[in-house]
């Protein structure tokens, strides 16, 4: 590709220089042109010199003089006309080569866009050889290297299967050291229901005694109660037949001349 822009950019350096080419031609002949154009000039000027000194010189030479001066004029446009045949084929001579510096700048791109081209597609069938090339030999390699490479895809997967393994193991016991530790803070809670269910039920049995104890007491108290009231009866039935009796011996006199009267009271319930 390096070749192919250097040709692409030789024209354009032809056209510079042809152009600076046609530059110094055309202020060589205005030189040229000036420099002619100038020389009639000092000529005629010298002539007018001589023909005025020949003039004052002599008057006879007036019609020499007159007749070399014409002539002189005569010279000079003849010159003068050689001098733009001269010019014209110059001119002509520079629009040929011009032309033929054109046709061959254009015959030069047009070589150089081919030579492009050409190298553009040598580089893209070479750059598809390389790829096939390329392709093949990867091919080839992966071929002689097939055991090898079913090694190591087998050894990555008894890695990975380990490495699943380890994981799977690590996060089980995980679990079970979650579910212990759930297990625990579950008995825990159990044990702390229990001991107060415990406490509870020592508290209601406690209560439970104390109410039966308080009972037993009161029903010892009502026992003793009513033992002291079937005393007190008893004392009672007692001195009412001691008092019956004492009234009967009042009644019956001293020596019993009277039979006894027995009397009996109920006890009282």
């Amino acid at each position: 590709m390096g070749r192919s822009r250097s040709r692409t950019k030789s024209p354009s350096r032809r056209r510079h220089k042809s152009k600076h080419s046609r530059k110094r031609s055309k202020s060589r002949e205005k030189h040229s042109n000036n420099k002619y154009s100038d020389k009639p000039k000092e000529r005629s000027s010298k002539s007018r010199k001589r023909s005025h000194s020949a003039s004052s010189s002599s008057g006879s030479d007036a019609s020499d003089d007159v007749h070399i001066v014409s002539h002189k004029k005569r010279s000079y446009r003849d010159r003068d006309r050689k001098m733009d045949e001269v010019e014209r084929l110059a001119e002509m001579e520079r629009q040929r080569k011009k032309k033929e510096l054109s046709n061959k700048i254009f015959t030069a791109s047009a070589v150089g866009r081919q030579r492009e081209v050409e190298q553009k597609m040598v580089e893209e069938e070479a750059a598809k050889r390389i790829e096939e090339l390329v392709q093949k030999r990867v091919e080839e390699e992966l071929e002689k290297r097939k055991e090898e490479i079913e090694a190591e895809v087998q050894r990555r997967v008894e890695e990975a299967k380990r490495a699943m393994e380890r994981q799977m193991m690590e996060e089980m016991e995980w679990r079970q050291a979650k579910l212990r530790e759930e297990e625990k803070r579950r008995e825990e809670e159990e044990r702390k229901k229990r001991e107060e269910l415990e406490r509870i039920m020592e508290e209601n049995n406690r209560k439970i005694e104390e109410a039966q104890k308080k009972l037993a007491e009161e029903r010892l108290a009502m026992v003793e109660q009513q033992r002291l009231m079937e005393e007190e009866r008893q004392r009672m039935r007692k001195e009412h037949e001691k008092r019956v009796k004492e009234e009967q011996k009042k009644i019956l006199g001293k020596n019993n001349s009277r039979p006894k009267l027995s009397f009996t009271l109920k006890p009282v319930t």
